[in-house]
Formats: structure tokens, sequence, C-alpha cells
């Protein structure tokens, strides 16, 4: 058992080593971890940020004021007071996402009690802003001409009123999702980058009819690229939960980041198998980057962390069941979003030991016929 464990260590470090030596890997995680997390809290992709407004008046009146003066930074930028013409132009050119029309005798018609439309014309090539920014619109519009109405006519008392608590992010901040979520997401992609790297590698540089000959088992040298591969990214998430996310973005973590950890250790044994399974398909790092994107991308996607797992067909969410990734996401939120201890994350806990056991069994079968193949 010494002897094993000897080997395993031996191995290791010379994995290390060999990752020393690749200063392009090197680079790739340490931007993964750094501006990578950085950009990602910043971006604010799915939210409305400084969105590009027009507004075409004619009835110049009080009411129509209110409606231009409720658009301001950081949602919008400041509305621009346009003609049809310019109104179409910019348009066209790209430099209104949104453009408002407001017709003559809005506000005579609002206090007379008849109907009144209002024309907001977007630009839907830009997916995001249209899609959030209609509904923002839409909504500030019916609350700026409820305001004024109520400003002439007696306030009617609504027979519910409706209490709003924001939990675990009160000022509903992006940055606190994205930062943590692109963690979450660069711990899985790595993992299996660097292992099936240190696979792919040795193949090409013919190092591995080397280890053929060593007296060391296929069962030690993958268990040595596993524990070498994963405390690299193990190390370099716990770095960027600590200075990038915590320091430099100022977010604040709830819950344990050991917990954390421990459940990313669990998560990176599964994914390590996973690399180095999907190396012993590939031939050439070419092609196992090309088996990367078709792994990586419904990893991502279905896993719950960009969208939630109820909004997906039962049949989506029943078959990523079966992927570490969906039960890391589960665990990773409940312990940095709100908090959670191991009484509530044990399932994924245990989910995490399942899914990392089978696919090591899968891999390491796997990995010796590749190596019969090759003695």
């Amino acid at each position: 058992m010494a002897r094993h464990l000897a080997n395993i260590y031996r191995l290791g470090v010379k994995e290390l080593w060999s990752l020393a030596r690749d200063p392009m890997l090197l680079l790739f995680i340490v931007f993964s971890f750094t501006a990578m997390i950085y950009s990602s809290a910043n971006s604010r992709p799915e939210s409305l940020h400084k969105a590009p407004i027009a507004v075409i008046d004619h009835d110049v009146s009080p009411l129509s004021q209110r409606i231009i003066g409720a658009f301001f930074p950081p949602h919008f930028l400041a509305p621009s007071m346009v003609t049809p013409a310019e109104a179409d132009a910019g348009m066209d050119a790209g430099r209104y996402t949104f453009v408002l029309n407001i017709p003559p005798n809005l506000q005579r018609d609002v206090l007379a009690g008849r109907a009144a439309e209002v024309q907001l014309n977007v630009d839907a090539t830009r997916m995001s802003q249209a899609f959030t920014g209609s509904s923002y619109i839409q909504q500030m519009i019916g609350d700026e001409v409820n305001l004024f109405v109520n400003r002439y006519r007696a306030p009617v008392e609504a027979p519910v009123s409706l209490a709003v608590r924001m939990r675990f992010n009160p000022n509903l901040t992006q940055g606190w999702f994205g930062s943590l979520m692109e963690i979450i997401n660069n711990v899985t992609m790595l993992s299996i980058i660097l292992t099936g790297a240190a696979l792919i590698r040795e193949r090409e540089h013919g190092t591995i009819e080397h280890l053929l000959v060593m007296p060391v088992t296929p069962t030690e040298i993958m268990v040595a690229k596993i524990w070498s591969m994963g405390l690299v990214v193990l190390v370099a998430a716990a770095l960027s939960l600590t200075f990038i996310v915590r320091g430099a973005l100022r977010v604040p973590v709830e819950g344990s980041v050991a917990l954390f950890l421990a459940g990313a250790a669990l998560h990176l044994f599964a994914t390590t198998s996973m690399g180095i399974f999907m190396a012993t398909l590939a031939r050439s790092m070419p092609q196992f980057g090309m088996l990367l994107v078709l792994v990586m991308l419904p990893l991502q996607m279905l896993s719950g962390g960009n969208t939630p797992r109820e909004s997906m067909p039962p049949f989506v969410q029943n078959i990523m069941l079966a992927a570490p990734t969906t039960h890391f996401v589960e665990l990773g939120q409940a312990i940095l979003f709100r908090g959670a201890g191991i009484s509530v994350v044990w399932q994924p806990f245990l989910w995490l030991a399942v899914i990392g056991s089978v696919l090591f069994a899968f891999s390491l079968m796997r990995f010796r016929k590749t190596l019969s193949q090759m003695a």
C-alpha cells in the first residue's frame, strides 16, 4: 500500500512539473480565474445597462415630461429628443435601442379617462436589452401615469398590499451572481481541460511508453493525474474566491468556503475522470477541443446555472441528473448564496460521490484498454 501511494505521489508531482513548464496552460488558468471572473461580474448580459433611448414628444405636457424624466442611468442613457425622421435614421444606424413616440393630447386624454396609446419601437437585434427593456419601459410608463393621475383624483387604495423582500441579494446586483457562477463553470471547464491535456501531451511526446515499462499500474497513473490537476483547479478556485470575488468585486459569500471547496473536490473527482475518458477517445488536442465543445455546452447550459432547471422539459431535467455539474451548481448556489450547511446539501454531495465513482470506473476501464493497445 505504501508503495502504491508513493507511486501516485511521485507521478502526481511529475504532472505538476509538466504543467509548470507549459506557459500557455498556466496563463489560461490565471486568465480563467481572474479576468473571466471579473468580466462576468461586470458585463451584466441579462440586465438593462445604459440602453440608448430616443423620445418623440408630440404632447409636450407635464405628463410627457414626467415620463421622459423617468429614464436615467444606469438602466438607460439620458433620452435624446428627436423628430420622427431622426428616430428612423437613428434606429437604422443602430444608435437607439428604443424609440418612444408620445402622441399629441396624451395628458388631456388621460385626465379625461379616454384610452390613449404610446408607441414604443424596439431594435430587436439587441435581444437581451430588447426583451428586458420592453417590460421595464411598459411598467415605468404605467407607474408614471398612475402617479400623475392620482395628483388630480383621489387615490384608490388597493385591497391587498404586496410587501416584497429580496433575500440573499437585496439590491439585485447582477455581479454577485455572475462572478460566483463563473467560478463554478470554470472549475468544470479547467478540470476537464487539464486532465485531458495531460494525457494527450504524454501521448504526443511519447512519454506514455516510458510509463508502460515502469513498475506502475494504470490506476496509479490515472489517480496521479486526477489529484494533481484537481489540486491545481481547487487552489485556483480558492484564490479566486478570496482575492477576486471577495476582494476586488466585494461580493459577500454567505456560507462556508471550506464546505464549498469540499463539494468542489468531489466535483473535481468526477470531472477529471471525465477529462481522462475524453482524452482516450481523442487522438490529438484539436480533436479533444472539438469533443470538449460538445460536452461543455450541455453541461453549462442545462445544469441550472444559467436557467432554472424547473423551466426545462422534464426529460431534460431527468437526463441532467446524471451530470455532475447539476449537483455542483445546486450545492454551490446553496452554500455561497444562501449560506446552507451540510444538513441542506448532503444529497448533492452524495450524488457527486456516486457519479464520480461511476465515471472513475468507466474511465479506468477505457484507460486500461488504451494502454493495452499501445503496449
